[in-house]
């Protein structure tokens, strides 16, 4: 429905009132917040906050953060001697025990040696026990030259005594050529041990000949000694039937003393001459008594260089120094391998450091026994508890794996911070963060 016009008289009205109202009496609409003005009022309140925050006083530092890689302890195990690698009992990974058998090695001569170092003892030992019987031979005869200067003065009872006393010179004799019997008889054992290891040698170097590892010249001196030492063994037992054939010889003079000494009647000998024969005798003495000297130092000196071997023998037992895993083994079985090389390397998992640098503005507050907190990428809740162990006494550059120029030119120093219980859990190799703290 159309609306009718308003009355030109009622809107002229209208106009003449609005025109006469009065501004103060009239009520004014509030105004609405510019939106502009949001980010000038911010900067002003951050700048206002920032201002108060650099003069009002900072709390004090309570730890310090770092970061680095765990390692581990290594313990290298070489070889105390040289020889060829006969069994390896273990390979990587595996858990040994401290002086348990890891490598089994062997050397074909060391045996032959050894045989032979315990016949040269047993025959210095007979030339002891030689030595012996030839002292008490000679006081023996000390004793019976002193009766016969007391039968040359007409004793009938010291010439009774002088030739049971041969009679006893004759049986000591009788004994000590049964002792050069023995002693002939461990010299040839000592000969035949020697001929053997000359073989041995003689025919690995004809092995070494054939493959060009060794000259002929080698193997003809190997060949010579082996000859020598066959040549010893025929010698030695030419030498063994000559004292058989002696005891058989003081066995007769022992029967011809024995009736001798039945059959001894009293003369009158010259007193110098029973004289003399007593310094000879005195003389035999103090020569058998050097013998000793030196037959006992002989078994001294052949028991050491068989100690020696023995313990190079128990050297190629190789055994773990410490509880640890095997981290590598470079050499496999029937390896040969010389003295001082590194056969296994075994880590103690125990030992479990964390090493890191600290800036050099940083490390005056730091010292070591200090502890800390060490957190795993896989447990970042559940920190091992470690200390400060370690500080480098000199600073160095940042090390090469910090790759922008402005950490390269920092002076750090290096830090090791021992975990207490790694629990099998904190490895090395592994990135860790740290919290240092610094009460």
């Amino acid at each position: 429905m159309s609306q009718a016009a308003p009355n030109p008289s009622e809107v002229s009205l209208q106009q003449t009132e609005s025109q006469n109202v009065d501004p103060a009496n009239t009520p004014q609409q509030p105004q609405k917040f510019n939106p502009r003005l949001i980010i000038p009022l911010a900067l002003v309140i951050g700048a206002i906050g920032y201002g108060i925050w650099t003069i009002l006083p900072k709390p004090a530092e309570t730890v310090l953060h770092v970061s680095g890689r765990l390692e581990s302890d290594e313990t290298d195990i070489g070889a105390k001697t040289a020889g060829r690698l006969a069994n390896i009992l273990v390979r990587e990974g595996d858990v040994v025990k401290k002086g348990q058998v890891v490598i089994e090695m062997e050397d074909e001569e060391i045996p032959a040696q050894l045989s032979g170092l315990n016949a040269q003892i047993e025959a210095a030992q007979q030339e002891e026990i030689q030595a012996k019987q030839e002292i008490a031979v000679a006081e023996s005869r000390i004793r019976e030259a002193t009766l016969n200067v007391q039968q040359s003065q007409g004793d009938a009872v010291g010439r009774i005594d002088q030739a049971q006393f041969t009679v006893s010179a004759t049986a000591s004799d009788l004994r000590q050529a049964e002792a050069l019997v023995k002693q002939s008889e461990a010299q040839l054992q000592q000969s035949k041990a020697e001929l053997k290891l000359a073989r041995i040698e003689r025919d690995r170097y004809a092995e070494l000949v054939k493959e060009g590892a060794v000259n002929q010249q080698q193997f003809d001196q190997k060949q010579t000694v082996l000859d020598t030492s066959l040549a010893n063994v025929n010698t030695t037992e030419a030498k063994l039937l000559a004292s058989q054939a002696s005891v058989r010889a003081f066995r007769d003079r022992l029967l011809a003393a024995q009736g001798n000494s039945v059959q001894v009647q009293a003369t009158g000998l010259n007193p110098d001459i029973r004289n003399a024969q007593l310094d000879t005798y005195y003389l035999q003495k103090n020569q058998a008594q050097s013998k000793l000297l030196a037959a006992q130092a002989k078994v001294k000196n052949a028991q050491a260089a068989r100690d020696q071997i023995q313990r190079r023998l128990d050297s190629f037992k190789v055994k773990s120094p410490i509880d640890g895993i095997v981290q590598s083994r470079p050499f496999e079985s029937g390896a040969v391998v010389a003295t001082g090389k590194t056969l296994l390397t075994v880590l103690d998992p125990n030992a479990v450091y964390l090493r890191c640098y600290i800036p050099e503005g940083e490390i005056g507050k730091i010292r070591v026994g200090q502890t800390a907190k060490v957190f795993l990428d896989s447990s970042p809740n559940k920190p091992f508890i470690a200390h400060v162990s370690q500080i480098d006494t000199k600073a160095s550059f940042t090390p090469e794996n910090i790759y922008f120029k402005q950490d390269r030119v920092k002076q750090v120093f290096g830090v090791k911070l021992a975990i207490d219980q790694p629990e099998g859990f904190a490895k090395s190799g592994m990135p860790a963060d740290a919290e240092i703290e610094l009460k």
